[in-house]
């Protein structure tokens, strides 16, 4: 009797060890099941733009040279007015909206009804574009931290009134970017701008914008 008794004790321990192991692999389950629930479904990598040397490079590292593309390619659209400043200013802020903070957002909207009120934008025509020559450096990006960056621009800006040359300007406008992880579908870059890092500074004096030639049948 004494070795049926000791078997069916052994017994019971091994269905009390496999009973601890199977909730040992359920907890390990749930655990993992929950990891893989709340991991990011999409990762944005940024690539620098010459990869001809190859890139090795933490995933959430942002090269200087894309954070520089961004800015240039968001305040080149912000200050692209094809007909209307006074109505084309304010449609780019609304437009470009997910690339900006909300802060940056009231400052551009402020400033737009300030030059609104003072006239400058009716039937101004403008378009900004980089200063040949002076495109991406690597002092033109000054890294703060991995999330806040600093992009100095050399741009020309022209200003047209009816067609008819009013202004042309070599600055340098140096932008604030930072990093602004929101909706992947309406801003992809994973970037968004907040404006100036400082007064904008007038580089040496500009040529005189071109004036449009006459034909005879424009006019």
């Amino acid at each position: 009797m004494s070795r049926f008794r000791h078997a069916v004790k052994d017994r019971d321990q091994h269905i009390q060890t496999l009973r601890i192991a199977c909730a040992v692999l359920a907890f390990f389950l749930l655990f993992t099941c929950a990891g893989w629930m709340l991991a990011p479904s999409k990762l944005t990598v940024h690539n620098p733009p010459d990869l001809r040397t190859g890139s090795t490079r933490p995933w959430w590292e942002v090269p200087p040279p894309t954070v520089y593309s961004f800015a240039f390619y968001i305040f080149q659209q912000l200050n692209a007015w094809p007909k209307n400043g006074e109505v084309d200013y304010s449609a780019k802020i609304n437009a470009l909206s997910p690339y900006l903070t909300p802060s940056c957002q009231d400052f551009l909207k402020a400033d737009a009804k300030k030059r609104g009120d003072a006239g400058e934008l009716t039937d101004r025509v403008r378009v900004v574009y980089e200063v040949p020559g002076r495109g991406y450096q690597s002092q033109s990006v000054t890294v703060q931290d991995r999330d806040h960056w600093i992009a100095r621009l050399d741009v020309v800006a022209d200003e047209y009134f009816h067609a008819e040359p009013v202004k042309r300007a070599l600055v340098r406008y140096p932008l604030k970017v930072v990093r602004w992880e929101g909706d992947a579908e309406r801003n992809p870059f994973g970037l968004a701008l907040d404006c100036y890092a400082g007064v904008p500074q007038r580089l040496e004096a500009a040529p005189p914008a071109p004036k449009p030639e006459k034909s005879g049948v424009f006019q």
